[in-house]
């Protein structure tokens, strides 16, 4: 009898264990989650975008992100968030093309956090990707997934 107990209670501990490391993300994932926004962002951003694409957005955050923008002063939870990609989404704000896009051109990972210079840009009629001013992001990451993102520009 004790050796079925043993033998479940590693077999209880393995599993506990795969789910910790399922759950965390190391430099590689963050980036790829980070790249995977900026696309999702861009699509946001389109003119003709959707309701579909918005979910699609928040649906890459944690239930608990955190959006700030210090020099706007914006300070959102993903409802609060949610509601002004709706405004905007209402108002026709988004105006951009498949031809606007944002890109990384530098990381610096942290634990469970990634500082990101990134740039929006637009590809030029030769396919050359020209980007404007140079930005700075603060990433954090909890659960596996994004849980902050402030923008420090």
């Amino acid at each position: 009898m004790k050796k079925i107990f043993i033998i479940t209670g590693i077999l209880a501990l393995l599993a506990t264990t795969q789910t910790v490391f399922a759950k965390e993300c190391d430099s590689s994932c963050q980036l790829q989650q980070v790249n995977a926004y900026f696309f999702a962002l861009d699509k946001v951003s389109r003119k003709g975008s959707t309701a579909e694409d918005i979910e699609a957005l928040l649906s890459l955050t944690h239930d608990d992100v955190k959006y700030i923008h210090v020099e706007y002063e914006a300070n959102f939870t993903k409802e609060t968030w949610r509601e002004a990609f709706f405004r905007n989404l209402e108002k026709d704000s988004y105006q951009h093309t498949d031809k606007n896009q944002i890109q990384i051109l530098q990381s610096i990972a942290g634990k469970n956090h990634l500082a990101v210079e990134y740039s929006h840009g637009v590809i030029q009629q030769d396919g050359q990707w020209k980007k404007s001013k140079q930005k700075l992001a603060l990433f954090g990451f909890s659960d596996g997934k994004l849980s902050l993102i402030k923008e420090l520009w």
